[in-house]
Parts: C-alpha cells; structure tokens; sequence
C-alpha cells in the first residue's frame, strides 16, 4: 500500500507546471487544454493506459477541450508518490 508524502517539497516542481493543492483536501489539482475534443479524449486515452500501469486512477471531468483532473490516493486518504507519478506523467503526455 502507498504511503502518504511526508516531503512535501516533492510537490514543487509540480505546482512550477501548474498544479495547485485543492482547497479541503490532500489533493492535486489541474485543467489541461487542447486544440479540440479529439485531442483531449486522445490525451485522456494515453493517461488511461498509465493509470492501469500504476493502478492508479484519477478523478476528471472532460469538457470539450478541456480536461480537468484531480490526484489523490483514496485508500490513504491523502497524496502519495502514486499521484507525483501520474502528475508527472500526464504533463509529459500533454
């Protein structure tokens, strides 16, 4: 089972692309933006992949072009190194 951050500071690079701590809870927080709805739900596609690989699965809401995505691991209640991993990746994919 994944453990809670304890370092923190792990999460600043993140928060440099764009990522924010959602308000009332230990979660992460971002709103991807693409050319269109082809393109979103094709990013959308590439994360799910990653997400079975890791087992880890975000919350996200996909509007037209816009996909706004929410980290947190639900089992510990709180950010774990699985959501650093999955952040990171979905930048890289975006």
């Amino acid at each position: 089972m994944p453990e809670k951050l304890t370092d923190r500071s792990v999460l600043d690079p993140l928060f440099s692309a764009g990522w924010r701590m959602v308000e009332g809870r230990d979660a992460i927080q971002k709103e991807f933006v693409f050319a269109d709805f082809v393109a979103a739900f094709g990013w959308m596609s590439q994360v799910a992949i990653w997400a079975e690989k890791l087992n880890h699965h975000p919350e996200w809401v996909n509007v037209y072009k816009m996909v706004s995505v929410t980290l947190s691991t639900h089992d510990i209640g709180g950010l774990s190194d699985l959501d650093i991993k999955l952040a990171r990746k979905m930048d890289a994919l975006a």
